[in-house]
């Protein structure tokens, strides 16, 4: 296992980069520690693919350097970093064996047999398929040979991470749950530094003790799910992140209130002077229908998803989303929009503004 560090990394697919558009993975630098579960999201084309294949050496970088512990990788090829992938597709061979597929891994390395036997049961037990280890991995169904993929992932204990490249895209939805959590027990289990892509947010929300959240080649915010969800840094993590996403207003900021289309807005914190655009954030889990105060609210739609409804409405040209308790009941009359003040965050030019006092 190690620790990775990015230092001043930078990705340009052009030779002769001149601007910050130019590249594909913009300059970043962080530290993603030793034995922790990350998860790399953003929508497709973001840069999380390109910093994925950086980190496992499939590309070299433009600019910049990858350390796994103290060791520059940066030059290192694939086979030299001594990590674990698993892929999008499953990858096992048909002709061997679900135990045989397991040790691979082991057997290539000339590890002994006592303790690869060992091992395959462990890991097998560990994924459910202590059952079935001397079938064929022929005729499996994609999520059993997906199963064997992130079992062969984990088998090695001396790896410095393990990446994972969208590995539930071709699995059941119903299946999809399991292996999450699977693979979670596994990483528990196990202490490996993961590393997680996926476009999907209940992926990276329910594996990752961090989540990196990438936005046009720029990683937006490293946190935690609930980071994410309190304190968005940029405005595309609060879009992003949450079903439906954060509702944002142009708004002026002085002190403890915004106003926002004329109407007076308090803030649950003071800010000072905001320069270039402003706007407020609210998630639709902190927004209130009323009668009298706050925004004019003009519902459009109610949409009832189970353990909760969306109220889809507008407040004059802005799209609302509010959302309200399973069996709450909607006053017809309730034509107003609040919120709730301690939940707003307020933006410039994308970019959350901490409040006066903030830590």
């Amino acid at each position: 296992m190690a620790q990775i560090t990015l230092q001043n990394l930078a990705h340009s697919y052009k030779p002769n980069a001149s601007s910050d558009a130019d590249f594909a993975l913009k300059a970043l630098d962080h530290v993603w520690q030793n034995g922790g579960a990350y998860a790399l999201l953003g929508s497709s084309g973001c840069g999380k693919s390109t910093l994925l294949n950086i980190i496992s050496g499939l590309l070299r970088p433009s600019h910049g350097r990858v350390l796994f512990g103290d060791r520059d990788v940066t030059e290192a090829a694939t086979a030299e970093r001594n990590i674990a992938q698993v892929f999008q597709f499953p990858v096992v061979y048909d002709t061997m064996t679900v135990g045989e597929n397991l040790a691979f891994p082991l057997r290539n390395r000339g590890m002994d047999p006592a303790y690869i036997a060992g091992r395959v049961q462990e890991i097998a037990r560990m994924i459910g398929m202590e059952e079935i280890l001397k079938q064929k991995a022929r005729g499996l169904t994609a999520d059993a040979k997906q199963k064997i993929s992130l079992g062969r992932g984990m088998v090695r204990e001396d790896v410095n991470a393990i990446l994972f490249d969208e590995p539930l895209t071709v699995i059941d939805p119903h299946m999809k749950f399991e292996l999450r959590t699977q693979l979670k027990a596994l990483h528990r289990a196990f202490g490996h530094t993961m590393i997680y892509v996926t476009h999907d947010q209940t992926e990276a929300l329910t594996f990752a003790d961090k989540v990196v959240v990438m936005y046009d080649g720029r990683v937006v915010q490293m946190g935690t799910p609930e980071e994410l969800f309190e304190r968005p840094a940029h405005s595309f993590v609060g879009y992003f992140i949450g079903s439906p996403g954060m509702n944002f207003f142009d708004a002026k900021i002085e002190g403890q209130r915004a106003f926002v289309q004329g109407v007076e807005v308090p803030l649950g914190a003071a800010y000072g002077p905001v320069s270039g655009r402003a706007q407020i954030g609210i998630r639709p889990e902190f927004c209130v229908l009323a009668r009298e105060g706050g925004l004019p609210f003009q519902i459009q739609r109610i949409e009832d998803v189970g353990r909760h409804r969306i109220i889809r409405g507008t407040c004059g040209d802005v799209s609302v989303n509010v959302t309200l308790p399973e069996g709450m009941a909607i006053d017809a009359e309730a034509t107003r929009l609040l919120f709730a003040p301690e939940k707003i965050n307020v933006y410039a030019d994308d970019w959350r503004i901490a409040p006066q006092g903030e830590q």
